[in-house]
């Protein structure tokens, strides 16, 4: 089975949530579905419903995290061999060529990919149009309104 790429950083991430729900949350939804049922019937015990769905979501995440971590490979940026071009990992400072806005993308694995913080997915076409490129060439990205010229202001290893 191929490995996704994943940050060091999104690693990070990922056993830390695992970590919490596991020594957090389990114990927190395990003891609310314990006082739940001291209060009786079963059948119609709202608390006790909402508890057990809880531990569901719960044990699915657990699950969720655990598989993605076996199926990753970690890849540290700063370990990589510095030579200007984009690559997995890489943070990439862009400015439009028509409106002159500057954005900064870092590229990552799918499983971290989050455009609010900035993290764009290796798969994304953005990505793709940067992958290989380097400081001062110029990419075309086809966008959901058009065709978007960015060149490459920095390419940074961090």
């Amino acid at each position: 089975m191929k490995r996704s790429p994943i940050t060091v950083k999104g690693a990070e991430r990922l056993r830390a949530e695992l970590k919490r729900l596991k020594t957090e949350e389990r114990p927190a939804v395990i003891k609310a579905i314990a006082e739940a049922r001291g209060h009786g019937d079963l059948s119609e015990n709202a608390e006790y419903h909402a508890a057990r769905e809880h531990q569901g979501f719960i044990e699915g995440r657990i699950n969720e995290i655990e598989h993605r971590l076996s199926h990753t490979e970690v890849i540290d940026v700063a370990k990589l061999p510095q030579t200007g071009k984009v690559v997995f990992g890489t943070t990439v400072e862009l400015e439009g060529a028509d409106d002159g806005v500057r954005v900064t993308y870092q590229v990552v694995g799918e499983d971290e990919a989050d455009i609010r913080q900035g993290l764009i997915a290796v798969t994304s076409p953005i990505a793709r149009a940067l992958v290989g490129k380097e400081e001062g060439d110029t990419v075309e990205v086809q966008a959901p309104g058009g065709v978007r010229s960015y060149e490459i202001v920095a390419v940074r290893y961090e």
